[in-house]
């Protein structure tokens, strides 16, 4: 099959696979939604009834999905009205992630020319040098554990959360330095907005089911945030060649549903329209074009991934080149 190209609406200069037209809205995804809503404040209101090593693991896998789910969001799905999707995703289950700005800097993240940047990636884990060796040792350290699967996953998980809100802080401060989201969202009204969405979920974890607010962070929003870095820690490194940027993760099917299959990655920044129940159909007619493109970047599962990585660095932490070089005929923008 051949797979023609348009611009993707949602991601500027980012290519995007167009498969087949859109229907108004995908019920496979609207409903898992709604079972996962339904799931969490079941399993949430079950927290005084069952014990914790119950409720716990369920909770993670369901804040998990959440995350998944707001991805799907992010992308355009499960319906074709932008603002019915915000409302199915906004609520933070996660507490400490406001959709408005996931969903900013996962679309930066998009522009394909400028993966893995140092500046303009958001989701980059690469340093300029000169920046890198501004640090002090312990930080040094400290991000150098985070490239293998371990470090991502056990110091990561806190890792993440600190640094989001100190750059968040920042924002607010006008000295965010990432070129592509500083000073572009009036990020006060995001979080005034988040912040009214936590009143009911912390009013329902608190009055409700009678859960102090530590034991859901602790033994549930950090988990979930680790199983998630599980799946970016190998999505991208650098190569000249933007889609040999971008991994494959396949036969990952106990971690690949729960993230809605995103482990195909290569496919996904192809074609980010396509709603995660069709993936794997997608996957297997184009599976060698891919790989092909991607330079044979590929894991035959997340096991690979932690047979690989576990205790081993997946990439150093300079960027090879410093920067991306400027795709031609368009500027780098540059850092505060």
């Amino acid at each position: 099959m051949t797979l023609a190209t348009t611009p993707e609406r949602d991601s500027p200069g980012a290519p995007v696979t167009s498969l087949s037209p859109r229907v108004p809205v995908e019920f496979p995804t609207l409903l898992l939604i709604l079972a996962d809503y339904a799931g969490w404040l079941a399993v949430t209101y079950a927290y005084t009834r069952w014990p914790l090593a119950l409720v716990a693991p369920v909770a993670v896998v369901l804040i998990t999905l959440h995350g998944s789910l707001q991805h799907e969001s992010v992308h355009g799905h499960p319906t074709r009205w932008e603002r019915l999707n915000r409302l199915l995703a906004i609520v933070p289950l996660s507490l400490w992630l406001p959709y408005e700005r996931y969903q900013h800097t996962h679309k930066a993240h998009h522009i394909n020319p400028r993966l893995t940047d140092p500046l303009d990636d958001p989701e980059s884990y690469y340093w300029r040098p000169e920046d890198l060796a501004r640090l002090n040792r312990l930080s040094r350290f400290l991000h150098r554990v985070q490239q293998t699967l371990a470090g991502r996953v056990v110091i990561g998980s806190f890792w993440r959360i600190g640094m989001f809100l100190r750059d968040e802080l920042l924002s607010l401060v006008h000295t965010e330095r990432r070129a592509l989201v500083r000073n572009e969202q009036n990020v006060g009204r995001v979080w005034l907005e988040h912040l009214a969405w936590c009143v009911p979920v912390v009013l329902w974890l608190k009055l409700v089911c009678g859960m102090p607010l530590w034991v859901y962070f602790v033994a549930m929003v950090i988990p979930a945030n680790g199983l998630l870095l599980i799946r970016s820690f190998a999505e991208h490194r650098w190569s000249p060649a933007v889609p040999e940027r971008i991994a494959l993760v396949e036969d990952s099917w106990i971690l690949g549903p729960l993230f809605l299959f995103n482990n195909l990655h290569a496919l996904h920044h192809a074609a980010p329209m396509i709603p995660w129940y069709g993936y794997n159909a997608y996957y297997r007619r184009e599976r060698s074009r891919l790989i092909a493109d991607n330079g044979g970047l590929i894991y035959r599962s997340y096991f690979d991934v932690a047979r690989r990585f576990l205790f081993r660095a997946h990439d150093a932490l300079p960027h090879p080149a410093g920067r991306v070089p400027p795709t031609p005929g368009r500027a780098v923008p540059r850092a505060a």
